[in-house]
């Protein structure tokens, strides 16, 4: 029997997870969680051999928490849902030791696959982004840089990012530029826009 972690911040959508991996015989979800704070504490209390995080969970993102996951429980295999199918962002992904990416749009039956594979030790990611990230070049922006970025794209002022990341308001401005430039962008909008849509924030 496969033992699945599921967390999903959408109610509906995690019932209905839960619901559809319930249906199968070796299947048994023992944990239905709604944010990412909760995915450690759960899985060390539960022992899941497969954890199904989605990655917009509000505390801890999904791709922190298996990360963290990793480090707390590694014979926990982690699979990520999310309606988020683009090259950088299954880079990050496995980088956090994701063992599988599976896309909401996929057929139900792909992700029953998907977590038994997983819990038997294999990689399951989705053929054509696989292709995708492959052909897709790596993020050009610094850690600070997609940090910096990515608090812009959020709403933040330059002077709101520079005092929440306890740097000058020129220095900001300067990484936000730097991101502008790099990524070939018109101004800051459409380089949070062109970041976003290739997966580094």
């Amino acid at each position: 029997m496969v033992r699945v972690l599921i967390a999903e911040d959408m109610r509906i959508l995690r019932d209905t997870l839960a619901a559809l991996l319930n249906l199968e015989d070796d299947l048994d979800v023992v944990a239905e969680l709604g944010s990412g704070d909760e995915i450690v504490p759960a899985a060390l209390r539960h022992r899941p051999d497969v954890a199904v995080l989605d990655i917009d969970l509000p505390g801890t993102d999904g791709l922190t928490a298996a990360a963290q996951l990793h480090q707390a429980l590694p014979a926990c295999r982690t699979l990520i849902l999310t309606g988020l199918g683009r090259p950088g962002t299954l880079r990050r992904a496995l980088a956090a030791h994701a063992s599988g990416f599976v896309v909401k749009d996929a057929p139900s039956q792909q992700l029953v696959d998907a977590v038994r594979r997983v819990a038997a030790g294999e990689r399951v990611i989705d053929a054509a982004l696989a292709v995708a990230t492959l052909e897709a070049s790596d993020n050009p922006l610094s850690p600070r840089e997609t940090e910096v970025l990515k608090r812009h794209a959020g709403g933040a002022s330059a002077a709101e990012i520079a005092t929440a990341m306890q740097l000058s308001y020129g220095t900001v401005r300067n990484y936000l530029a730097s991101a502008v430039t790099k990524l070939g962008a018109r101004n800051r909008v459409d380089a949070a826009r062109i970041a976003d849509e290739a997966g580094w924030l």
